[in-house]
This record gives C-alpha cells, structure tokens and sequence, in this order.
C-alpha cells in the first residue's frame, strides 16, 4: 500500500507540473514570473517614492491619500479597460495584444526610469506614469489568462491554473522583498528600470514563439465585431447567475481590503517606522504566506464549498486589519502581514476559479474582464476612499472600518453566493438545427426575428411558463435583445416564443454558443410540447 500511496503521489506531481513540458507554455509561464517580479519591484519602488514626495508636500497630513492614489492609478485603468481587454482578447489574436500592450509598457516603464533617475518625478507625473501603466496591463490581462488556458489541453487546465497563481503568488513573495533592498541601497529609479526590462523578456518570448493556432477562444468570435463583442459580453454576464455572484462577492470584499494595500506604504512607514528595506520585507511577508497558502487551498477546496472558504478567509483578512491597528511592532506587523497573504490569495483563488469555470469558451475573456473590472475597481474606489478616511482620522481608524465593512459585507450580499459550475455543463451543445434559407442572407442583415411555435396541453400551462423563464435566460445570454412568450386568445393550447436578435451572423453564432446546461433548460421546455417538434421561423427586417 505504501508503494501504491507513493506512486499516487508521483502521479499527481507529474500532472501539476504537466504544462511545463509544453514549450511554449514553459517559456511564457517563466516570462510571467519575471514580468510580475519586475511589476512588484515597482510596486515598491512607486510606494516609497511617493511617501517622499508625500513628505516634502505643503501638509504632511495629507501624505496617506497621495500615498493610496499611487494604487488607485494602477487599478483604476484595470476598471475601465477590462472589458474591452477582454473584447480584444477574444476578437483578434492574443498574441498580437500582448505585443502592443507589453511594448507600451516597456516604453512608459523607461520613461519613469530616466525621470526618476535624474530626479525630476513629481506627485503629479507618478501618478500619471503609473496611470499609463496601468492602461497596458488592463489590456495585457485578460489575454494572457486566456492564452495560458489555450496552450495547454482540456485535461491540464486546472495544472494551468494553478501554475499561473503560483507564479503570481512567488513573484509576490521576490519582488517586494527584492524591491525594498533596491530602494533602500540605490532608490526608486532602480525598480523602474528593473520592471522595464521584465517587459523586454516577455516581448523577446512572444516574438520567438509562433503559435499553431488562432488567438480568439472560438470559430464563433472569428469576424466578430469590438463592440459588438463587449456587448454581447455584457450580456452574457449580466443574465449570468454564476457571474453575478462572482461580481458581488468581490466587490463586497475588494472595496474594504483595498485599505491595506492602498495605505501599505504610510503604514510600513508612519505606522510601523519601517524603513524602505523593511517595507519590502513587510510586502514580502504577504507573498510568502500566499505562497505557503497554495499548500493546503487544494484540500480546502476539496472538502468545503467555495463559498464558504471565501467567507472564512474574509472574516479572518477583518480579524488581521484590526491586529494591524493595534500594533505598532515591525516584527509582529510581518507576522500579520503572513496570515493576510494566506488570507487575501484564498478568497482571490475562490473568485478567479469561479470566474473562470463560470463562462465557456466563447466568452471567457469577455467574462474574465467584467470580474476585473468589478475588482480593480472596487480597488481603486477603496484606495482613495480609506486614503481619505486615513489623512483624516488616522491610520488605525481607517483599518478598523475596514474591518467592520469585511464583517458586513457578506451578511448584506447573502444572497449572491459562488456557484459550483461543473465543467461538462459549459461545453458546447450545438443542437439547434441550421435554418433554412430560399436565398443567401447577408450575415449584416437584421435585425431577426425568431419564432418557435409549440402545442401545450391546458393541463400542461403553467409547468410549461415556469420552464420557459430559464429557457428567456439562455436567450439573452447567448445573444438574444429582446424575448417574449405569448398564447394564442383563440387557440389556447397554442403558445408563441419569440426573440429578436441583432443580425443573421449574431443569430448564427447563437447556434455555436449553446452549452450542454442550456440544452437540457430548452430540451425539458420541449418535452411539453404535444407533436413531432416545435415549427421554427426565421423573419429578417425588410429594409
């Protein structure tokens, strides 16, 4: 049995590990390590330097907002940009995005670097630099999670998914750590130059790879519109049960956990009197204990709903906030810092994996960039938020509403919970049949009505209203603008359903984008028809 146990967990280390014997996988997973090693580094570096500039400003009290709109600037773009990022990400080649938004960076990174190296970087043009970095990472993200799920098969995409928070969580760990130790011995402008040179490693990765296939997730996204493609995002998320509570759920814990991270350098510095090596090393200490975390989040995840870990590890990141507040000790506040990176990267694993299993294929990106947005926003909104509350009644008060926020939170979004999505529900049912046409249809015509004729026995009424409603759900998910159910006043075992889509191409697409779940919702509406199968009409708008 021993031997049987060893070989069962050789077993399972070679399949966590699987996605590295893909090249291009290996290749690109130790570019992202050293991309987020070189983000964290600058991280550290922004933090420090504008706790200078903070320092030398007309009122030192207002030091902790100027301090916390350093993180509000670099989420602030993930809020506004994500969904088209994701649009991006699933309309044209991944690749392709991933170039131009790593080359800005890289070109915006050295900027600041010279800036700084030669002293000339106000609050002012931190904020901006930083503003501008954060527009090529909103575009960057949603195609890199996206790309590193397709390189890898069906089979080994819970491998990548967790190799990917691993190299999150181990650059997280280096980086501050690395960065306080650059601050301190040659300051800031060293952590920039360090980040730009991340960027060149991931360009010359991207430029050597060529990839087998094409970039959008789906033969549906191929000729797809931008626009169109955010909206149809949107909408899949907006009639989305499992999106909905991911949004919630996040919001609900980013707007008040944004406390620490947005005040992180004020309390490393005024807080704690730590210096810029030590600020790294508190940063450092979150890094680890997410690292150290991913041990045991694979077993958690196993024996408790998701749900339920999340709102564990949010009660306790409130506990941590208030221990914050109350001590003014280095050693203990890197101790604090421990638990809170266990408990910050639990309840981000709990809504990431949520919001990637919640969304087939089609629309992965697209659903990706709506949660990014929701939490990059809920940061930056936080950020300036406990900023304010911070320059005003102090460092320790602002942690500990913080606290009380985390604690409300879940008992006002009660009802908006992580769904479980198994895997098979979301891949694709294509069993509409394919409409008949007299003539070609220009794919841009539009807008199309689409009617479905059934027969219901009057015993049979309301069981069948009540299967249609979540049959009007898969509709607008998958493309529909408008549905309606009527009966017939003459004939009332005669019912009519009727839906509206933009164009005949957008129609189609809806053909390729039904999942296994929606077919069993619009098959169980079937079984109540009486007769061989519903009639199906197509009418386009005549001019």
């Amino acid at each position: 049995m021993a031997a049987m146990s060893d070989a069962a967990r050789h077993t399972h280390a070679s399949s966590a590990f699987a996605p590295l014997r893909l090249r291009a996988f290996r290749w690109l997973w130790c570019a992202g390590v050293g991309s987020n090693i070189g983000t964290w580094t600058h991280e550290v570096g922004a933090g420090w330097l504008m706790t200078d500039l903070a320092r030398g400003s007309a009122t030192h009290a207002g030091s902790p907002l100027l301090v916390s709109m350093v993180q509000a600037a670099a989420t602030l773009p993930l809020f506004l940009l994500a969904i088209p990022g994701g649009a991006l990400a699933d309309v044209f080649d991944r690749r392709r995005v991933l170039l131009w938004a790593q080359g800005w960076m890289l070109l915006v990174a050295t900027l600041l670097a010279v800036l700084a190296r030669g002293g000339s970087v106000a609050a002012g043009e931190l904020i901006l630099l930083t503003l501008a970095l954060g527009v090529g990472a909103a575009i960057s993200n949603p195609a890199w999670q996206t790309l590193m799920v397709d390189l890898v098969p069906r089979e080994q995409l819970p491998a990548a998914s967790a190799l990917n928070s691993v190299s999150l969580n181990l650059s997280r760990a280096i980086g501050p750590a690395l960065g306080g130790v650059l601050v301190s011995a040659f300051g800031p402008w060293v952590t920039f130059t360090l980040n730009a040179a991340s960027f060149v490693c991931v360009l010359g990765v991207l430029l050597a790879w060529k990839p087998t296939r094409p970039g959008p997730a789906s033969a549906s996204m191929q000729g797809e519109r931008f626009f169109g493609a955010m909206r149809s995002g949107i909408r899949y998320v907006a009639y989305s049960d499992a999106m909905k509570g991911v949004l919630v759920r996040t919001a609900a814990f980013a707007i008040f956990a944004s406390a620490l991270w947005g005040l992180m350098p004020a309390i490393a510095r005024d807080h704690l009197s730590m210096s810029a090596r030590g600020y790294g090393v508190l940063f450092g200490c979150l890094g680890v204990g997410a690292v150290a975390s991913m041990l045991i989040l694979p077993r958690l995840s196993a024996r408790i709903p998701r749900h339920a870990v999340m709102l564990g590890a949010s009660l306790l990141y409130a506990a941590l906030l208030v221990a914050m507040a109350l001590t003014r000790e280095a050693r203990l506040g890197c101790a604090i810092m421990f638990i809170v990176g266990a408990a910050w990267i639990t309840v981000i694993m709990c809504v990431n994996v949520s919001a990637q299993s919640g969304t087939p294929a089609w629309v992965r990106a697209r659903g990706m960039g709506c949660y990014l947005a929701t939490f990059y926003g809920s940061m930056a909104i936080g950020s300036i938020t406990w900023g304010w509350v911070a320059s005003r009644l102090g460092i320790p008060t602002a942690l500990c509403v913080a606290a009380g926020g985390l604690v409300l939170g879940p008992l006002l979004t009660w009802r908006s919970r992580l769904h479980e999505v198994a895997a098979e529900d979301l891949h694709p049912a294509p069993h509409w049949e394919d409409p008949d046409v007299a003539d070609p249809i220009d794919p841009q015509a539009g807008p199309v009505v689409i009617t479905i004729e059934y027969r219901i026995a009057t015993e049979n009424a309301e069981a069948f209203r009540a299967a249609m409603e979540p049959v009007s759900v898969t509709r607008y998910r998958d493309g529909a603008i408008s549905w309606l159910l009527s009966r017939d006043t003459e004939d009332p075992t005669r019912w009519l359903e009727v839906f509206i889509v933009e164009t005949w191409e957008e129609h189609l697409r809806q053909h390729e984008r039904v999942t296994e779940a929606d077919r069993r919702i619009q098959q169980h509406a079937k079984s109540f028809h009486a007769g061989e199968k519903p009639r199906v009409s197509h009418w386009i708008a005549a001019g």
